[in-house]
Order: C-alpha cells, then structure tokens, then sequence
C-alpha cells in the first residue's frame, strides 16, 4: 500500500488525499479506514441515534429535491438568531470563499502564513496578488495585528484575511483585539475573518464577532458546519455580514446549491442544541489531554491550540512524509502531515483531537516511529527528504524574503541584491521570541533578545580611526574640505520623512501601495508557489447561538 500512498498525496497539493481514495487504494472494505488523526471534525457529533435517523431516511434524502436555500437559511437563522438578510450558506466554506473573491477581492489579498490553503490559492488562480505575512516558529506562529495591519499598509493591500482560530496552529486571537483591527482596516475594501473552527474555542465565553460584522461595511465572517458537526461530507457553511454584502454574495449562489442531506441534518439541529454543547465541551477536554500526552514525547513542540486539532514540530531528525507513511502503512493511523502548506515544512504535522482511546494509539504509534528499537527516527532532515510535499520550502522562503514581491525581487536576489529575509527568524529556539517581526524592515523588528549580538558586530567605530592613522597626509590635504561640504547629508534627512509608518498609536497611517511587479502585480502564480508546472441569548431549546456555544459544562 505504501506506494499507493505516496502517489496519493504527491497529486493532492495543497491537500489531503479523501478518506474514499484512501480506501480505495487500500482495498479495506467501507468503515475500516484508519483512525483519522487528519480531517479536522468533530468525532462526538452527530449522535449515533442521529446517524440511525438519517439512515432511516436515506431513499428520500437521496430521491427527492431539497427546498431552496433560502428555506434552509431561514431555518439555520432561527437556530443562531441571526437576520437572514446577512447571511449566505454555501455548498461548504469553499464554494463561498470561491465567490468571496470572485465579487469582493479586486486585486490584492493579504494572508498570514501558514493558513487553510484557499486563502492563498484561490486569489491566486484568479491573477490576484497574495501579501503572505510568515508567521515566526519562534514567536509560536503568533499574529501580532498591530504588525500585521502596518504590513498590510506598507504593501497597499486592499482585502485581509484572518483565521481564528488558525489552521493548522490553531493560533487565538480574542475579541476585543480583533474589533480594534476590524476599525483599523475600515479604509481596506474587504475584512474577512474566518471563524471557522471558532466553535472549538474556550478562551472567552463569546469570541465570536458576528455581531460586530453586521454592522461594519467591509467585514465578513465565515463560518464552518462541517467540521463543527463532523459532516465534512454534507459540504455546508456560512458567511454572515452586512445586508448589502451578504446578500450580493447570496445572489449569486444557486437557487439548489445545499442538498438533501444538507437540509435534514439542518431540520434535526433543533432538537439536539444539547447533545451539540456536550460534544464540543468533551472536544475541549480531549485537547487537553491530547496534548499533555503529546508534550511527554521526547523533542515534541506542541503548540497552543484553540481548535480541534494540534499543531506539532517533529524532533530534530525526523522529516514529516516518512512519518506519515509509516504511521498510515504499519499502524494505520492518518495524520496531516504540513509540508505542502506555505509557511510550513515537512517538520510539522497537524492532528486532530480525538478520544482519549485513539490518541494512546497515535502516540504508541509515533513512540515506535520516531524512537523504536533499531530504527529510531532514521528518515533524512527536512532539507534532503521527499520532496513532493515539502518542494514549496524553497519557494517559501523567496515569500519570506521578498515579502510576495514578484519575479523582479526574485531574480535581484539571484544577482546578489537580495536582503536578508524573515526565514532566519526561525533560528532562535521556541519560546525565545517575543513576537513577529516587521516583514519589510528587519531592523526595526523589537526582538531586541536576538538584535543584541549582531550590534556589537557593526559597532567597530574604532574601525574609521585605524583607516586615518595609515592616510595622515590625505587627511590635512584640500580632500578634508571636501567633507565640511555635508550638505550630503542633508540628502540623509529624506529618508527622515520614514516615521510616516512609525505610528506610536498602535496601528499605522496608510502608505503608499508598492509598485506593480511580475506576475500578478508583484504576487507569485500558484504553479510557482506550489513548485509545480502546471450572535445573543441560547435559544430556550438549548441550542448553542452564532457567537460560540451552549458554554455551560
């Protein structure tokens, strides 16, 4: 099966293989697949007693029309409280975040890195440029907002996207600190914020700002109910926004773009909101322990997750594709391994929080791979191993150094006029850094702890003395009054008008947007990317509402 295997994940870009092709290949018969440590849903929801409901009434799911979208929209609202005017459901996140840049992007998209793959793809496709904004390893892929808007600034993006929680670190951002970024990019043409694994969360008791989002011009939030009620398959999610906004997306969609099995489950929400809020306070639990588990495993960085899944570095040594094939072919357990993610290499894997049963087999499994008897983690660095889901490292780091620029940054560095890039960030241990540096001026990064030792490398002050003692007669020489001309450094005091970007009040004042590049206007394709050719109260049933859950328990 191996061999299968790789073919399988080689052609799936950006993504993972499905769980039909997987099995398939495999010859298992339906229902013994592997234990799933990959596809991000929940595993306690829908009940088994739902399963047997939706079984009972296949032949008629499958046999007959579903109503309009418009009638399970209105229903879905009445669930979550929320205006039906600002919401759109689409067939899955996706197809939303298809027409999202189809009808709102113009020409620019910025996009923390790593992130879900169609934030950074499907502008792509359409000849938009992507801004990524590399999240630092060693800042724990933290996003600093106040950083990330100067960067938006400093590039002259017009749309921005933020994940919270992210995929696939699950990184958290609260509340109050994303309303302030929403009123900071009031002056941008778009604000998505993606909150699709939002329902996962604990840090605050109503994360969500829905709310806020209906009332802003350019803001749109989208939300997920695939992974939420661990329906991948069914393919539904929404996006909520301003009646203008929402319903512009909204004309768009198919009168029949949500199917039969769509509108059923969406029917039988009502009379499970309870079962609903056990499930993602047993989630929770589970990440808990999930990750203590995981922590205990020697060289294991596990990061701090708001979602339903785990982010997690490998140890020194262990390149990810081997150990993803040899957990799915001797202990037939699915993980997601990272290195077909821009931002990400093949050291990271993303896993899924899973009972408590299936996580002792994943980490008996890993124990095995990584630090078994005899074999140890014998599979090449990151550097030098398979390269068909790690070949965007290289391509990731021209992102990291030029910043999207384009082909024109890319071949000055291949002059030899490339600058440093943010790809160094990553050297400092976890831990040490304080957070992400400023992209576009590496000087400025406040990561004082790792500035220090390179300034006492440039301060050889001294060095200008040494050079007058050999050239003493020059010195008194006519060359001297050449200097007392220092009107040349009254060119110096251009470059003061800089500060426009220093804003000490937090978040920047606009700049202008950087000159027109190849391809895309500065972005790169997504064949070079890829390194290929080619909202209030629960409801009196106990129905947890949009801005979260039912947070009781």
């Amino acid at each position: 099966m191996s061999g299968n295997v790789t073919s399988l994940f080689r052609g799936t870009a950006a993504h993972s293989p499905s769980m039909a092709a997987l099995t398939r290949e495999s010859g298992e018969a339906a229902g013994a697949g592997p234990v799933d440590f990959c596809i991000p849903c929940n595993p306690y929801f829908p009940t088994p007693a739902m399963f047997e409901e939706l079984a009972g009434r296949l032949r008629d799911i499958i046999t007959y029309y579903p109503s309009s979208a418009d009638t399970i929209t209105a229903e879905l609202c009445g669930l979550l409280q929320l205006p039906p005017q600002c919401v759109a459901m689409g067939n899955g996140s996706t197809e939303l975040i298809t027409w999202i840049d189809h009808l709102l992007v113009r020409e620019s998209l910025a996009v923390p890195v790593p992130t879900f793959g169609r934030w950074t793809d499907q502008p792509m496709e359409t000849g938009k440029r992507v801004d990524m904004f590399p999240l630092q390893e060693a800042g724990g892929f933290a996003l600093d907002l106040a950083r990330y808007a100067e960067f938006v600034r400093a590039r002259g993006t017009r749309a921005v996207v933020v994940c919270n929680p992210n995929n696939p670190d699950g990184g958290y951002l609260h509340k109050q600190a994303l309303v302030q970024f929403m009123d900071a990019m009031a002056d941008r043409d778009l604000v998505v914020i993606d909150e699709s694994f939002l329902e996962f969360a604990d840090a605050e008791a109503e994360p969500s700002v829905v709310q806020e989002a209906m009332l802003r011009p350019n803001v749109v939030v989208l939300r997920s109910l695939g992974k939420n009620f661990g329906l991948h398959g069914i393919r539904f999610g929404y996006l909520v926004a301003n009646p203008a906004l929402a319903g512009r997306v909204r004309s768009m969609l198919p009168k029949w773009n949500l199917n039969s099995f769509a509108e059923h489950v969406v029917f039988m929400l009502r009379d499970h909101g309870p079962e609903y809020a056990r499930s993602l306070h047993q989630v929770r639990r589970d990440r808990l322990e999930m990750s203590a588990q995981l922590s205990a495993l020697p060289g294991l960085t596990v990061y701090p997750s708001q979602g339903n899944f785990l982010f997690v570095r490998l140890p020194v040594g262990a390149e990810g594709t081997a150990v993803r094939d040899r957990m799915l072919t001797e202990h037939r357990i699915l993980v997601r391994e990272c290195g077909n993610k821009i931002g990400s290499s093949s050291r990271f894997l993303r896993l899924v929080v899973r009972p408590q049963v299936d996580v002792r087999r994943l980490v008996s499994g890993l124990e095995q791979v990584l630090y078994g008897a005899g074999r140890g983690a014998a599979v090449p660095g990151p550097a030098t191993g398979t390269g068909y889901s790690s070949g965007t490292a290289a391509v990731d780091r021209l992102v990291s150094e030029t910043n999207g620029s384009g082909m024109r940054a890319i071949t000055a560095r291949t002059a030899g006029a490339g600058a440093p890039g943010i790809a160094a960030a990553p050297a400092p241990p976890p831990g040490t850094g304080t957070g992400m540096p400023l992209p576009a001026a590496v000087a400025v990064a406040p990561a004082a702890a790792t500035v220090p030792p390179p300034a006492p490398v440039p301060q050889p002050a001294p060095y200008p003395g040494p050079v007058p003692v050999p050239h003493p007669a020059p010195v008194p020489q006519q060359p001297m009054p050449a200097p007392v001309p220092q009107p040349m450094p009254a060119p110096v005091p251009q470059p003061v008008p800089t500060p426009a970007p220093a804003p000490a009040a937090g978040y920047p004042a606009p700049v202008g947007p950087t000159p027109p590049g190849v391809p895309a206007r500065g972005g790169l394709t997504a064949a070079q990317v890829r390194g290929t050719d080619g909202l209030s109260s629960v409801p009196a049933t106990g129905w947890p509402n949009a801005a979260g859950m039912g947070r009781a328990g």
